[in-house]
């Protein structure tokens, strides 16, 4: 693959646009540490992120002219070419980019020919990464299986003594007679976990090459692939 565009932070010509927008990845959760602040002396929990299945490769680029919007395919974790079916390899030769199993696209809002990004470009963890910077980090949470209301919601529980008959039930769901159904979403027991979860504001700590540091917890267990894009803002857990 072509070599990767020198960071901004090295004096790079890349453009400051696409370097916002360009933070985008796909890495496995390696597990939680701790770090020390050097000038408060403060411990910072962290989640620390490995790109042990490769770099990230760009495999598509999509424009207006082409496709109708701009976006920018990505896929992470090389594997043996007897993994994928034809048409997969035969999409992955077409962008120069080696037999991948993941791939996902994100939406950009300028014409990525433009910018640096191009087929088969490899995006390495320092060149998308700087530290200081806050990115958002999506993946799936832990699934918990079914739960009541009590674990799922955080309902309290009844009395357990004085002759109550309801200890950890949800109680009343909804009107009798008018209009003599439960309307929809009450809370009610179910699935809990196991969805999509995006935590947003994660500050970075440090970047090397094979992982990233970030401030926080970030959603699912151990070698759950998580998605990191550029922060939006909004809530922030640190």
């Amino acid at each position: 693959p072509p070599t990767p565009p020198a960071s901004p932070r090295a004096g790079g010509p890349q453009d400051p646009r696409a370097r916002r927008l360009t933070v985008v990845s796909r890495s496995l959760q390696v597990g939680m540490t701790a770090m020390f602040d050097e000038e408060s002396g403060a411990q910072i929990p962290c989640t620390l992120i490995g790109f042990t299945e490769g770099s990230n490769f760009v495999t598509q680029v999509k424009t207006e002219a082409t496709d109708g919007y701009h976006a920018v395919q990505v896929g992470y974790g090389e594997c043996h070419p007897g993994k994928l079916s034809k048409p997969e390899l035969g999409h992955l030769a077409k962008g120069r980019a080696p037999p991948l199993r993941h791939l996902r696209e994100y939406r950009v809002p300028y014409n990525p020919e433009n910018t640096a990004l191009k087929p088969g470009l490899e995006l390495s963890a320092k060149t998308l990464f700087a530290e200081g910077e806050h990115v958002d980090v999506s993946g799936n949470s832990i699934g918990k299986g079914f739960q009541g209301n009590i674990k799922r919601h955080g309902f309290k529980r009844g009395l357990m003594t004085h002759g109550s008959k309801s200890h950890r039930e949800h109680g009343s769901t909804g009107p009798g007679a008018t209009p003599s159904r439960v309307y929809p979403g009450v809370k009610h027991p179910g699935r809990m976990g196991g969805k999509t979860t995006t935590v947003q504001n994660l500050k970075i700590l440090k970047v090397e090459d094979n992982y990233v540091a970030i401030a926080g917890s970030v959603p699912g267990k151990k070698g759950n692939l998580l998605s990191i894009t550029k922060a939006k803002g909004g809530y922030s857990p640190n």
